[in-house]
């Protein structure tokens, strides 16, 4: 199999996926409607134009059907931009004025046998003017992620932060195959086929990447951080981790937030479940005992045990995922240095 027949098939591939995941959102009945909905629209529209992409280099394409490619465009902006409004406003309406900035996009479609699509001069600035198009959409999105990014999770975030990347990405190889930065005309389909095997395989592992795991929890990035910070200074002071009956309701209690309030808070500002925040500190005290000359000659088991572990075996299982090391290693490792 040849290069050309390799980057045909991956780039095929690509855009199969990317139309399952259009699919897929569409139907999928869990989280926010109103956004899937958004984010396959944005989807499509990337599909529609690196669909042409594919098809131009294989097969010589009328300039209306060239057109009908390039439109897919106009559709990206706006969904991209009223994704991340639905998604960081949480909320389940779509603004009417959407479908106003949807009216490019069916411009472009209605007049597409009309529209020049023939490297003349005026062919050329409605090209470049699509991709500006795209462009100021891009920077409002990412003006938007900026208004809110100390009040939203920080999952979220990331998701939003990360989908304005990819969509500036192909923008940007796109304007630069116009300019002779890129020569490789198809390589904008090869970034989308990544692109989309990425998404797609976050989203599906996911399920809607947890965006709705704390839909019932109404803290903002900074209520989250003041609540964490309070966690951590209880453990600091009383050593609660110490204690292996620790729950998480019993500490949710200690500082009067819900169980939900609290393992949210956490698991965005620490990347940790409960549990792992919990170990995390118990390993950090075993670490120093371990290593202490008034511990040399104490059992591991008991260090487990003073340390906040029920049971010596998930001490070694939690010591080895932090440190990769088993508690013996970790001792030896630092009597013989």
């Amino acid at each position: 199999m040849n290069k050309e027949t390799l980057i045909l098939v991956f780039s095929c591939l690509g855009i199969a996926q990317a139309l399952f995941l259009c699919f897929y959102l569409l139907t999928l009945k869990k989280g926010n409607k109103t956004a899937n909905i958004l984010l396959a629209l944005m989807i499509l529209g990337l599909t529609i134009r690196i669909g042409k992409s594919i098809l131009n280099v294989y097969l010589d394409l009328a300039p209306w059907q060239r057109n009908l490619g390039i439109s897919g465009i106009l559709m990206v902006g706006p969904s991209l931009l009223f994704y991340g409004k639905v998604l960081l406003a949480k909320t389940r309406t779509l603004d009417k004025s959407f479908y106003i900035q949807l009216l490019p996009f069916l411009g472009f479609v209605v007049f597409c046998y009309l529209i020049p699509n023939d490297w003349s001069s005026l062919a050329y600035g409605i090209y470049i003017a699509v991709f500006t198009h795209l462009a100021l959409y891009i920077g409002l999105s990412a003006i938007l992620l900026l208004r809110h990014k100390e009040k939203i999770q920080l999952q979220l975030l990331k998701w939003y932060r990360n989908l304005i990347v990819g969509v500036a990405l192909i923008c940007v190889f796109y304007i630069g195959h116009v300019m002779g930065l890129f020569p490789l005309y198809i390589g904008g389909a090869l970034s989308f086929s990544f692109l989309i095997y990425t998404f797609s395989f976050l989203l599906l592992q996911r399920h809607d990447f947890s965006l709705e795991k704390y839909s019932g929890s109404h803290m903002d990035r900074a209520a989250s951080k003041k609540l964490v910070q309070a966690v951590k200074s209880l453990f600091q002071s009383e050593k609660l981790f110490l204690d292996n009956t620790i729950t998480l309701a019993s500490i949710a209690d200690k500082v009067g937030k819900s169980s939900r309030d609290v393992s949210r808070a956490i698991n965005e500002n620490e990347g940790k479940n409960f549990s792992e925040f919990v170990n995390h500190y118990r390993i950090a005290k075993a670490k120093k005992m371990l290593v202490a000359s008034e511990y040399v000659n104490e059992k591991i088991a008991t260090i487990a045990y003073d340390c906040g572990f029920g049971n010596v075996t998930s001490f070694n299982l939690a010591f080895k995922a932090e440190t990769q090391l088993t508690p013996t290693q970790y001792r030896n490792q630092f009597a013989l240095s």
